[in-house]
């Protein structure tokens, strides 16, 4: 079998969660299925370390996709033309877009469908271009996964696709993200936060993610408690982040607010693993991946009670209410000053965080593209 794959979001240096997804199940799935030959279809030059194995072979098929219309002319103009002349028997799509223009079976991986609830979150063209597109998409596939039962319901009752066509493939997650010791805690709180505890978010700052929520509720957390606790954000702004500025210059608190920009995967599992908490509250979700990583890392999480988080953090965390800054403040000073509940939710996120791993992801996967393939 000819199985193309987009892989466009395997950029060196710069995986993000759908990025990491691809890798790590392409990886697996490319090394134990030598019989089957891979398409890799790339939008720029690419790293020699995603071709995984001998049975991959790469193609760079211009132009690289960053704009709607770069979208349109590459999945719907550039995509039937390279299924054509390689003939392949499959186009698995790991970050859900498809073409509507050829009819061999194809296979979306629809992470969620947040653009479709909160489409003022994005800017004006990308907005329209996923909710014009994506239930196309969904309907054109021949199968579809997804990353958590929350976003299959989802998706099934927005785009009325039936219940039979779309599988659940949870996440993973990195094995960098192990318990640090007590000696690398103290460096990493020495080199980001000047030797303070801290609190952590991990994420884009995007509207989605509730950033704005956070810093009112930390000023509200340092106003209520004697703490010198500080909170870093780590990630790179995405867009329409003029409220996460205007949220910052107001707060009382705003200098012991570090952001960190991207970091690279080992000094996410360091700053991680030194963390006092990791609060994550966005207000949609569709599976959350910063989750089992503190899980992993031995640390104690709060976490939104909306969307697809309750089923990826189960009983192992502290829940709020993303629209309560109440909620958010108080579950920082219960974290702060109640150091059994850490402990306890440090040991009910080892036992959480077993239900995921990228071995179960690529098995799973495997089966979905095996019926697609045969639909």
């Amino acid at each position: 079998m000819i199985i193309a794959v987009n892989t466009r979001l395997l950029i060196q240096g710069k995986l993000e969660g759908i990025g990491w997804f691809t890798r790590e199940t392409l990886s697996r799935i490319t090394r134990d299925h030598p019989e089957h030959q891979f398409l890799f279809i790339f939008d720029r030059p690419f790293a020699d370390e995603f071709i995984f194995s001998d049975n991959i072979t790469p193609i760079v098929l211009a132009p690289p996709t960053r704009h709607p219309v770069l979208w349109f002319i590459w999945f719907e103009l550039q995509i039937p033309r390279i299924l054509k002349k390689y003939k392949a028997d499959l186009f698995f799509s790991p970050d859900g877009y498809l073409s509507l223009n050829t009819q061999i079976n194809q296979l979306a991986a629809i992470h969620d469908i947040n653009f479709a609830h909160r489409p003022k979150d994005l800017p004006w063209l990308k907005a329209k271009y996923y909710n014009y597109f994506f239930p196309r998409f969904a309907r054109k596939a021949k199968r579809v996964v997804t990353v958590s039962y929350f976003s299959k319901e989802d998706i099934i009752r927005t785009y009325k696709i039936g219940i039979d066509k779309i599988d659940v493939v949870y996440n993973g997650v990195n094995t960098t993200y192990t318990p640090t010791s007590d000696v690398e805690k103290l460096e990493v709180k020495e080199k980001y936060s000047g030797g303070k505890n801290y609190l952590l978010f991990i994420g884009s700052l995007h509207p989605r993610k509730n950033i704005c929520g956070l810093l009112r509720a930390y000023d509200a957390f340092r106003t209520s408690v004697e703490s010198d606790t500080k909170l870093l954000i780590v990630g790179e702004s995405m867009f329409k982040t003029n409220d996460i500025e205007l949220a910052y210059e107001g707060m009382r608190y705003k200098d012991d607010v570090i952001f960190t920009g991207r970091l690279n995967t080992e000094e996410l599992h360091q700053v991680l693993g030194a963390s006092l908490a990791l609060t994550f509250v966005p207000f949609f979700e569709g599976f959350g991946v910063p989750v089992i990583e503190a899980m992993n890392s031995g640390v104690p999480v709060i976490c939104s009670n909306t969307t697809s988080l309750p089923e990826v953090g189960g009983s192992a965390v502290l829940y709020v209410d993303p629209f309560s800054l109440a909620q958010i403040k108080d579950a920082m000073v219960k974290i702060y000053l109640e150091k059994d509940l850490r402990d306890s939710l440090i040991e009910k996120g080892f036992i959480q965080k077993d239900k995921f791993s990228w071995d179960k992801t690529a098995d799973l996967l495997w089966g979905s593209i095996q019926i697609c393939a045969n639909t």
